[in-house]
């Protein structure tokens, strides 16, 4: 004999016979949890017990194709009480699934894609990245938002870190920095690693934050920390979509079909994603500087300090010790929120 186990209840017990008579009938689904009575620990499956037993199902069509179309309504295939009474237009997820998923389809129905490819190739690039963005930031928005994070600034601090990238890296500011001059193909191992930390991921990393601080500055109450690590993800993701529309229209473009697929879709995927992690620590450390400015020397210190030596090590040490650098940046951002009220607790004191 056997039970079947529904929604946590137990029905029963039932022959052999009468579950093949109940799963013909439509009353029991094959997939349903059953238990037979000598192992009342064991929980299979209705079809598992039935095909045990060697007993064969049978669950008859209600009609043919046609009839079967006319019984399940037309209401259910086209509901156009929708349509008429325009419900969707008030469901934000519907819109927003169909926004992100559209997209790129209404730019090439609307040949904007081959007009930008003739006349302004960036464009059709940078489109693609804002696309990205665009999904970055709801993945971001999904895991890291909180009450006081606003659209407005949110969009604000993406575009003026685009704006900075431009500025300081288009017109060769960051050459400012020393430490730019010590590249060379012949650099040993160390002066690799001091290039990469204190030119690369120095000049980057504060490039990115700027905005951050900037906008945070203006904030008009005490921001927590999720919510500058969230500021600071979009920064993060900002730099990396624009850095990748410059690597796929130059260095990018040269390398064979295949290999530069790869490396473009690497540039919108997981480099802007490195780009957010290291930002959003430094969002980490910023939101404690402005919470306690006893510390703020040492805490902004810290908001550009640990996400330059990461992302220098990874641009020295190459792919496999990169990845091991970047999985550690991306547990070193989570370890930080989880503890970060001890850590209010401890600078509050």
């Amino acid at each position: 004999m056997y039970y079947i186990i529904r929604n946590g209840q137990q029905y029963g017990p039932y022959s052999l016979d009468v579950l093949r008579q109940y799963v013909e009938a439509g009353q029991l689904l094959l997939h349903d949890k059953a238990v037979s009575d000598t192992k009342p620990d064991d929980i299979q499956t209705v079809k598992y017990f039935l095909r045990q037993q060697n007993v064969r199902v049978r669950i008859p069509h209600k009609g043919a194709l046609l009839d079967q179309i006319k019984d399940i309504g037309r209401e259910l295939i086209l509901p156009q009480s929708t349509f008429q009474h325009k419900t969707w237009i008030s469901d934000k997820r519907l819109l927003l699934l169909a926004l992100v998923g559209l997209v790129p389809l209404g730019l090439l129905a609307i040949g904007v894609v081959g007009l930008a490819a003739e006349v302004f190739p960036f464009a059709v690039f940078y489109l693609v990245s804002l696309y990205f963005s665009v999904i970055w930031g709801l993945f971001f928005y999904y895991f890291f938002s909180t009450s006081q994070v606003k659209l407005k600034t949110t969009l604000l601090i993406f575009f003026l870190t685009q704006i900075a990238v431009f500025v300081i890296f288009g017109l060769g500011i960051n050459n400012i920095n020393p430490f730019y001059h010590i590249n060379n193909e012949n650099a040993g191992f160390l002066l690799r690693i001091v290039f990469f930390v204190f030119a690369v991921g120095l000049t980057e990393e504060l490039t990115k934050a700027v905005p951050l601080w900037l906008v945070s500055a203006q904030a008009k109450e005490p921001l927590i920390p999720q919510t500058l690590v969230f500021y600071g993800l979009i920064s993060g993701i900002a730099f990396g979509v624009f850095e990748g529309v410059e690597y796929q229209m130059g260095i990018n473009a040269n390398l064979d079909y295949t290999t530069s697929f790869f490396y473009n879709i690497a540039r919108l995927t997981s480099l802007p994603f490195l780009h957010a992690i290291w930002c959003g620590i430094a969002g980490y450390f910023s939101a404690f500087a402005l919470l306690y400015p006893k510390y703020r020397k040492s805490l902004y210190f810290l908001a550009i300090a640990v996400p330059m030596v990461l992302h220098g090590l990874y641009d020295a040490l190459g792919t496999f010790f990169g990845l091991m650098i970047s999985f550690i940046g991306v547990v070193l951002l989570m370890t930080y929120l989880k503890t970060g009220v001890n850590y209010q607790s401890k600078l509050r004191n």
